[in-house]
């Protein structure tokens, strides 16, 4: 059935942005502060920073967006299956017909749902090494410089000062941050951070040992040193580092990633000095113990001393009888030496008798030998003179001969019966007719005169062999 057109038109007519923003107006106006308790589901983090995921429960489910101003303050960051209270406003999303809550603060929902992110997160970091023993430093005996992470303001760092005054007063560069809320674990991340980005030797001196610390409070208020943030600082740090955050009954995760583990922050300061004290009073007893030694050592050694010594001869005295026998000796002397050079001369004189008889024997001996010599050196001398000039005459003949057998041979006797000696332009004594050219210059020697030179005006026709194979004539 048709409506009638005077109903229609009472109806008022609105576009569609009209009533998107007026549902958007409404929403916003009804839901601007909101408390919404539900599982995440669906996270993603978008590279512009913001993030977006789903909050549901078994029957229904509210999409959720955390812009990126809101993102960095979160105290949590929100993960797939944690149960969450997110608070915030809900708003509509026109571009896609939909309602979604936009996210400013987010927990967790109950002290059941933080122990179990807790014992997660600590399986998930003991898994990667950060909790191995192997990785712990050893903390310094007695640190020159302590550095201190921790607010500024409460009685922490008034309770540590106090302790370490009354143990040993070092140098504390206290570095101040937020020990709860949102940004707190990045506050505490970067100072750890800080203090080892120190350089030795510069204008603010690098602490030998830190100390992270924190009064007691709920696991909600402890939550800033269980972040992976700050457990992996710790872990990361060069310098040692004392984790002392709230009380002995108390465990957070940089307690695990520390390498020393305070029940308390003053318990902090008693671990980080010895007492100044009782420090001074051992180092009295090592001293008074060290000088005991030393006596008894060298009590020992005057004894063993004084007992060697019994067994020893007195140097004086010794010195007294070696000098009465040197006097003795250069009394004695003179005469010993008188005695012996009369007993040399004796001794001289008796081998001068034996040697007289045999000296002559030996002169004789030698005079007859050289006679003997002498003469068989004359008898040969006298052979001589008459081989000499035999033995020369036959030289001379053999020699003659000689040189008469090379003279017949040499080449001027053969040019001397009519033959004559050709050379090329190199001297070298042409002896075949294939080294024959015309053009070529050369030198003809005959017996007597100097030589011609020639020049060749053609080669030789080459002889051809017989066809029946004989020899040719020669002429």
């Amino acid at each position: 059935m048709e409506q009638d057109p005077t109903l229609r038109g009472n109806v008022p007519e609105f576009s569609v942005s009209e009533i998107s923003h007026a549902l958007k107006l409404t929403v916003e106006q009804s839901f601007d502060n909101v408390r919404v308790k539900g599982e995440v589901s669906g996270f993603k983090r978008h590279s512009s920073g913001h993030l977006y995921f789903a909050l549901k429960d078994s029957e229904a489910v509210l999409d959720a967006v955390c812009w990126r101003g809101s993102a960095g303050r979160l105290s949590i960051q929100p993960e797939d299956g944690m149960e969450v209270v997110a608070m915030g406003r809900l708003t509509t999303y026109p571009g896609r017909s939909k309602y979604q809550m936009v996210v400013e603060r987010l927990e967790l929902a109950g002290q059941g749902a933080l122990l179990k992110l807790l014992e997660d997160r600590k399986r998930k970091l003991a898994a990667e090494g950060l909790f191995e023993q192997s990785r712990k430093k050893k903390i310094p005996f007695l640190p020159e410089v302590i550095g201190v992470v921790t607010s500024p303001t409460g009685a922490v760092i008034r309770d540590i000062l106090h302790r370490l005054a009354d143990r040993f007063p070092r140098h504390v560069l206290l570095w101040p941050v937020a020990v709860q809320g949102d940004g707190a674990a990045q506050q505490v991340a970067d100072a750890i951070d800080g203090f080892n980005a120190i350089k030795k030797g510069g204008p603010v001196p690098r602490p030998d040992l830190l100390i992270v610390a924190r009064g007691g409070g709920s696991l909600e208020d402890l939550w800033a040193f269980n972040e992976e943030v700050v457990v992996r600082a710790a872990a990361a740090s060069d310098i040692p580092l004392i984790s002392a955050v709230g009380h002995e009954t108390d465990t957070t995760l940089i307690d695990y990633a520390s390498d020393l583990r305070a029940p308390t922050p003053t318990g902090a300061a008693e671990m980080a000095v010895p007492v100044r004290n009782e420090l001074l009073l051992r180092v009295r007893e090592h001293e008074g113990r060290m000088q005991a030694g030393m006596q008894r050592l060298v009590d020992e050694r005057r004894i063993r001393l004084e007992g060697l010594a019994r067994g020893l001869i007195d140097p004086k005295r010794k010195l007294e009888e070696m000098g009465q026998r040197l006097d003795d000796w250069s009394e004695r002397l003179p005469k010993a030496l008188l005695n012996l050079a009369r007993h040399r001369a004796a001794e001289l004189a008796q081998i001068s008798s034996r040697l007289g008889p045999a000296l002559l024997m030996r002169r004789t001996a030698e005079q007859s030998r050289i006679e003997r010599d002498t003469l068989r050196l004359e008898q040969a001398a006298a052979r001589l003179q008459t081989a000499w000039p035999r033995l020369i005459a036959e030289r001379e003949s053999k020699l003659s001969q000689l040189g008469q057998l090379l003279e017949s041979y040499s080449y001027q006797q053969v040019l001397k019966r009519g033959f004559a000696l050709v050379r090329d332009k190199s001297g070298h004594a042409v002896t075949s007719s294939e080294q024959t050219k015309p053009g070529d210059h050369w030198t003809v020697q005959f017996a007597e005169g100097t030589p011609v030179p020639v020049t060749v005006d053609g080669a030789p026709p080459k002889k051809e062999p017989l066809k029946d194979g004989r020899q040719g004539s020669l002429l």
